[in-house]
């Protein structure tokens, strides 16, 4: 494997948009391709300094801090590794200014890289905007979700949003086709979550009593025999919620490949449907740091879009 040698110690001054961001974390997004368990051997063995001293992994930072970092070496990524290519941001750009961009993310692009990715999203913009001295995901989507994904500029809207998601204090909103016999207009799902690992490695979520509270308000939008289209209120944001809820009511969501109705997905693919059907479609929240009245809408994409005039013009052949 190739290495790219680092030769010289760096002493960096923590700024204050960096101000109480842990060690740790502030060293692993200036050490892009430095593996963690490395990272931390630096931190123990004494060789990263904050103002001449050593300091512990979890030890938060302060404006005006010099810590200082030893020279490494960057392993170079495997070039088969697959992962988001140049983000082309004028056309997925849905709101900006300076401490805010937000994303209407295509299905496909993971939003952070990992399990076999050599990149997401966030590592991509990094890389394209080497100026910016922030750039933090507020939250996630799955690699198979589309629609808005919010990333701070400055470490106060990244907490501020923090903040207002915790507490509850905004709205997310997201457009899924639901496979099977819908029942109800209004339904509120309330099943404890309980993330696991399977065998071979894969991270998974189930409903277990004494997991993670959640809780999910389904809207019936539109119905086709065999469908309906809903929107899904999160007012909890746990991993996979929404498609493990689904799941759960029996009306798994068209093309999940991971909780859904299987030999359905082959039937989907064949008619034009060869992703899953789940997209963020609204987002309503304050702005962290003006306080602004913020609502963001991003549309169905074209694949979608086009999968739902079918079902339109076959049920108007029934």
């Amino acid at each position: 494997m190739n290495e790219l040698a680092k030769n010289a110690v760096s002493l960096v001054k923590v700024g204050e948009d960096e101000a109480g961001q842990r060690l740790d974390n502030f060293l692993l997004a200036r050490l892009k391709g430095v593996p963690k368990s490395h990272v931390y051997k630096l931190v123990r063995a004494g060789q990263v300094r904050v103002n001449g001293a050593r300091a512990e992994a979890s030890r938060r930072l302060a404006d005006g801090d010099e810590v200082r970092i030893p020279p490494v070496r960057v392993a170079a990524r495997p070039a088969a590794l697959p992962g988001v290519g140049p983000v082309r941001l004028a056309p997925h750009v849905v709101f900006r200014d300076e401490f805010l961009l937000v994303l209407d993310k295509p299905a496909g692009w993971a939003v952070h890289g990992g399990s076999g990715v050599a990149r997401g999203v966030i590592e991509q913009l990094r890389q394209e905007n080497p100026q910016a001295r922030f750039m933090e995901l507020a939250h996630r989507l799955d690699r198979e979700t589309s629609g808005l994904l919010v990333i701070a500029l400055k470490r106060r809207a990244l907490l501020g949003l923090h903040e207002a998601f915790r507490e509850g204090r905004t709205d997310k909103r997201y457009l899924a086709l639901a496979a099977g016999k819908w029942t109800g207009d209004v339904r509120h799902a309330r099943f404890s979550l309980h993330k696991y690992v399977t065998p071979t490695g894969e991270r998974r979520v189930r409903v277990e009593a004494g997991g993670q509270a959640a809780h999910t308000v389904f809207t019936r939008l539109k119905a086709w025999p065999g469908y309906t289209m809903l929107e899904a209120q999160l007012k909890t944001g746990r991993t996979h919620q929404i498609r493990v809820h689904l799941a759960e009511l029996g009306c798994p969501i068209a093309g999940d490949d991971k909780y859904g109705d299987f030999a359905l997905n082959k039937i989907l693919e064949k008619q034009g449907l060869k992703r899953m059907f789940l997209h963020a479609w609204r987002l309503s929240f304050r702005h962290p740091v003006t306080g602004q009245a913020i609502q963001l809408e991003a549309p169905l994409p074209p694949e979608l879009q086009q999968f739902i005039d079918g079902l339109d013009q076959h049920a108007a052949t029934l």
